[in-house]
Formats: C-alpha cells, structure tokens, sequence
C-alpha cells in the first residue's frame, strides 16, 4: 500500500558557487519527506535520484493513484526503508525539470529561460546543494545517504564531501566514475538533441518548440543500455508486431523491441527537458573522486568516515559489479566497514529499481542494523 505525499519547495538566495567557477543565485529546490524526524534529528536519511528521477522518491499524490514514487517499493512504512523508523528525505537535482529551478526557468538577469546558459552543474555541486537544504531543515548528521546510478554517486560523494555528516551510505548499482564506453552512449545522446532542427542552441523556449525527435532517440539509446540482453530476448525476442508481415523496408516499425523502444521514446519527449538531459548527462561524465588523487581511489576515500552498504547486479553491463568491487576495494583497503552484495538478477542496471527479494532484503537487513543504532 502506497501513502499520500504533498511536494515542497526551498528557495535560496544566497549564490550557490559551482565547481565550474560559476554561481547560481535566487535558486529553489523541490522535496519530499516522508516519516517523522525523532527528537535528536539522528534518523534523517538522504535519498539521491537519478537521470530521469526526482524528488518524489514513495508515496503517492493524493487523488493520482498511479504516482507511486520511483522508489515506492523499497520505501514507506514497513519496507526495507521503513518510515515508522526513518525520517526519508527526497531532493530533486539544481538544475532539473521536475520542480528545482533549472534550464527552462527565468534566468533574472535576462528576464528570458535559461536554456542553453543555464550553468553546468556536477554531483559536488548537487552535494552542495543537498547539505544547504538539510541545514534548513536542522539537520546535521544523515544516519544513511542512499542511491542508485547516479544517485548512489551523489551518496559517495556526500561521504567524501562531508565526511563527519554521513554515518551510512548505500551505494546500489554505482561506480567510481564513468568509463569510455558510458561516456560514448552518452554523448551520443547529447548529439542526437543538439543536432534536432528544433533544438535552437538550447534557446527552443523562445521558439515554442522542443527537440522532441533528439529527446526520443536519445531516450532510445539509454534504454537499451538499461536493459540486459536476456531480458529483451525474452521478452522481444526477433517478434513482429502483432499482425504484421516482414515488409522488406528500412523505415517502417516492424518488430516489437522497435516499437517498445520508439514508444518509451516518445513517452519520454512529452515530459523530460532536452536542456536537463545535457547538463545531467555531463555530471555523469565529470564524476571522478579519484582524479584529484593522480587516479587513486584508495586515497580519495582516505577522508570517508560512513559504513558502506555496496549492491551490483550480475546483469548490469552499464554498471557492472566490477566496478561495485573497484569502491569495496578502495574502502577496505582504507579499513572502512563494508558490506557487499552482488545480486544475480536477469533485469540489467534497471534491477536496482525493482522488485528482488533478496535486493530488498539485503537493504532492510542493513537499514535494520542502522535503526538498532539509533535505539
């Protein structure tokens, strides 16, 4: 059973420095929180979104029965984060389409969209961002930071960033940084929106159009990559569409993985921002704790002080556990407390999403652990 939820918003004016050198100023983020925060403010937990997520992490809005939260399975009352015990807290990203002040908002000193100039933004700054708003909420210490993808780099960071604020981090289908190949999916993404004729250098608001062919392809690609192969075997497999005879042409939708993916495509273009894509997309990719240590992963987490819970999937090829053992390594190497699950699981990098007894279980068990803590 799904619960209620009501958005809020934080506005900030004082300027948010960036890692690019940049500031944004007279900024606002959405959240969502969900449970009671305890009277010495020690059970907060933290849940970081990724790519096309948001802040709207469980529950549901009143009257909209089906806008369940993204992560609604794994969080509410009497779930592997229970919020009986846990007072969860859900931000959507700087620079989002989904409540926080971003591209397609009025840039004040122009009076116009951001767009194309709204200011690149990192998961350091997103880290950043996240801390101010938990500062005005009177929260100083995190019993856990979660997420997974790009949410579970966003809780690295936060154990990198603020060390002495995190005493948990749940890393799940994750990894130090992106390598080649995840960067290549991705800027082929970028080029199929900034190559769209409807994309106008990212100023499309002024023109009251939406590169929504670029949005669609790019969606397309992703996809695929969250997906494992025996998944869409199995559930595609080399099928036609229903009714359908082999046409011998080379554009018309004849098999149903074509379909399925122009159909998630175009879903996607009627909600998501092309100028978010670009500048989420390109966080991804800067993301390197190690950079700063000549490659080093064991020295960048010198300064970490959280207990880690790390989960990979056997089937995630964007993700792969390898890179889930690359953080356990460079943790236990710095004698952190670690705990590691590599769930063998058919769904791909969309396996941390779903519903897995043994995933879900490995997460109450730990989040059981920190709530014993607490007592």
């Amino acid at each position: 059973m799904s619960f209620d939820v009501t958005p809020q918003s934080m506005s900030f004016a004082t300027p948010l420095p960036l890692r690019s050198g940049s500031a944004i100023g007279d900024y606002a983020l959405a959240y969502e929180t969900y449970g009671t925060l305890n009277a010495d403010r020690s059970n907060a937990v933290l849940v970081c979104h990724a790519l096309n997520a948001s802040h709207h992490v469980a529950g549901q809005y009143a009257g909209q029965p089906k806008s369940q939260g993204w992560w609604d399975n794994m969080i509410g009352p009497g779930k592997s984060v229970d919020t009986d015990r846990f007072f969860v807290i859900g931000i959507n990203n700087l620079g989002s389409c989904f409540g926080s002040t971003g591209p397609m908002h009025t840039n004040p000193a122009t009076g116009r969209p951001w767009g194309a100039d709204f200011p690149v933004v990192t998961v350091e700054d997103w880290v950043d961002a996240q801390a101010r708003l938990l500062d005005a909420l009177g929260i100083d210490t995190l019993a856990a930071v979660m997420g997974g993808s790009l949410g579970g780099m966003q809780a690295l960071s936060w154990t990198l960033q603020y060390p002495e604020r995190v005493r948990h981090a749940a890393v799940i289908a994750s990894a130090p940084n992106l390598n080649a190949e995840n960067i290549a999916f991705n800027e082929v993404a970028r080029r199929a929106i900034v190559t769209d004729p409807d994309f106008h250098g990212g100023h499309f608001y002024d023109h009251g159009v939406v590169p929504k062919r670029g949005l669609t392809i790019a969606r397309m690609i992703g996809h695929i990559t969250y997906l494992s192969d025996d998944v869409m075997n199995a559930k595609f497999g080399r099928q036609l569409r229903e009714g359908m005879q082999v046409r011998y042409t080379t554009h018309d939708v004849e098999f149903q993985i074509e379909s399925y993916l122009r159909h998630q495509g175009d879903k996607f273009s009627e909600y998501f921002d092309a100028n978010t894509y670009l500048l989420i997309t390109r966080a991804l990719d800067y993301f390197d704790p190690a950079a700063a240590y000549g490659g080093s992963l064991r020295a960048a987490f010198e300064r970490a002080m959280a207990k880690f819970l790390l989960v990979s999937f056997t089937t995630d090829w964007r993700f792969s556990p390898a890179r889930s053992r690359e953080i356990v390594k460079a943790l236990l190497d710095n004698r952190r407390s670690v705990s590691y699950a590599e769930i063998d699981a058919p769904h791909g990098h969309d396996a941390f999403l779903l519903d897995d007894t043994r995933y879900l279980g490995v997460v109450r068990a730990w989040f059981d652990g920190i709530a014993k803590e607490l007592q």
